[in-house]
């Protein structure tokens, strides 16, 4: 049953006998507390809440975490980039996290994975309708005016090690072993079995370590063949997956009338890591044919995580996603600080100009009007120029011909380069640089709690600032 606001009241009794500044919000908490006290900053929980459960949220059942708390648990969690654990913990021991998440003494908070599961299942459109609100919210009370636009890309890291061609063998050992064991769990009278390969493929790997330090013609031949035998290995683990994945259909066929969702997942997982193990061994024989790999699989745990080659000298490839990063200000003069847009986020390389449009079209959702925008380099000039120019901004790209004075195009260029600095700053500040939610669906989960925190502070910020 959703619940928006808690029932039980924050000022009790042993609120009354505590002293005036414990009772006080610090001055960062305070400001943000103001903005999140507006009721419509809850409505799309029961928009979410309706959606996941056909059409009408249900009235009866048991109680959920209420949604203001969830929100400000939320908000502190990438405020300070505390776990989900940490996270409980500094607020359950912390009198004014306890009042700025709506917590009373009299209340214990809630268990961690009840956060963790709720984040996974609200989604990141949740995300992306709260950051709509705060912009909503700032242009309503009319304390922003947006100005300008300053959009750029990054890296939003998967949270997988890095990958290589022996590891993803071992990888697949592992997981099709796990997956044929969950299915023989529920369906015990299988004959069928699946060896468990992971010593062989180990063996390979320690060889394979071992060559690389000669660094020699031969240690590559050798490379070739140590991978080459871990491949073998998958290959005859993926046979006997096979036999038993058919094995387990015509038995489940048999029992459809007993049939549990749980057996039914275990079954399909055990297809799906087929799948995923087949592609490894695919892979490896591309590489050593010197074919081109196309849509590269890089880990098991994340298997929508792909190679982004960004060109940098410390680090050339990066895996995971490709998320752009709108900052819209109100002056584009030094110390320029706004309010960043829902982000919009793929998987693997992609340019800058296929996500721009979505960008324009949240502008548009806001019925935000600019008048200037700076983008770097890696925009196409006529696109960025044409899809711009739909919300009346004028496009200054770097390195291309601006029709200008030569102070405005250097006020430009430098106010470019703050988009940099804030790419740095969520990353540094807010955990926006590798999320630790998997999927795609994930990672935008992450961006946007992260974004819409920063969101929060800055409008916070600029509040304060104003008598």
């Amino acid at each position: 049953m959703l619940r928006l606001t808690s029932a039980t009241p924050l000022d009790t009794l042993w609120d009354s006998i505590l002293p005036l500044g414990v009772q006080q919000l610090p001055e960062d908490l305070a400001g943000i507390d103001r903005l999140l006290a507006d009721p419509r900053l809850l409505c799309p929980f029961a928009t979410r809440w309706a959606a996941l459960h056909a059409g009408q949220a249900p009235a009866q059942g048991r109680p959920t975490l209420p949604m203001d708390s969830y929100l400000r648990l939320m908000v502190i969690k990438h405020r300070y980039g505390w776990g989900y654990e940490t996270l409980l913990q500094e607020v359950s021991d912390s009198l004014h996290l306890r009042r700025f998440c709506l917590i009373s003494l009299l209340e214990g908070v809630p268990d961690e994975s009840t956060v963790r599961k709720l984040t996974r299942r609200l989604g990141p459109d949740l995300v992306d309708e709260l950051i709509r609100g705060v912009f909503e919210k700032a242009l309503r009370e009319r304390r922003f005016r947006p100005r300008a636009l300053r959009p750029d890309s990054t890296v939003a890291e998967a949270d997988i090690r890095y990958p290589t061609d022996a590891g993803l063998c071992a990888d697949a050992v592992r997981y099709l072993v796990r997956s044929a064991r969950n299915v023989r769990v529920w369906i015990p009278a299988l004959e069928a079995k699946v060896r468990d390969r992971s010593r062989a493929v180990g063996k390979r790997l320690r060889a394979l370590g071992r060559s690389l330090r000669r660094r020699t013609g031969e240690a590559k031949r050798a490379v070739q063949r140590f991978t080459e035998e871990a491949a073998a290995q998958v290959r005859a683990t993926v046979r006997e997956t096979k036999r038993l994945l058919t094995a387990a259909g015509r038995a489940s066929a048999r029992l459809r009338r007993a049939s549990t969702p749980a057996r039914e997942r275990a079954i399909q997982r055990l297809d799906e890591v087929i799948v995923l193990a087949d592609r490894v061994v695919e892979q490896i024989r591309q590489r050593f044919a010197n074919e081109k790999i196309q849509n590269r699989l890089v880990s098991f745990a994340d298997p929508e995580a792909r190679p982004v080659r960004r060109g940098k000298l410390a680090r050339p490839n990066e895996f995971g996603y490709v998320v752009q990063i709108a900052e819209v200000t109100e002056h584009t003069r030094r110390g320029a600080r706004g309010l960043i847009l829902p982000p919009k986020l793929r998987a693997g390389s992609t340019p800058e100009n296929t996500l721009l449009p979505e960008t324009i079209a949240e502008l548009k959702r806001l019925d935000i009007s600019l008048r200037e925008a700076a983008c770097d380099a890696g925009f196409l000039a006529a696109d960025t120029q044409r899809d711009l120019a739909t919300v009346g901004a004028k496009a200054f790209i770097t390195g291309t011909p601006y029709p200008a004075s030569r102070r405005t195009r250097r006020r430009l260029a430098r106010y470019r380069v703050g988009a940099e600095g804030r790419i740095a700053h969520l990353k540094r500040e807010y955990g926006a640089g590798r999320s630790r939610l998997r999927g795609t669906t994930g990672a935008r989960t992450w961006e946007g709690w992260a974004i819409l925190t920063y969101n929060l502070v800055s409008l916070a910020r600029k509040a304060a600032a104003k008598p």
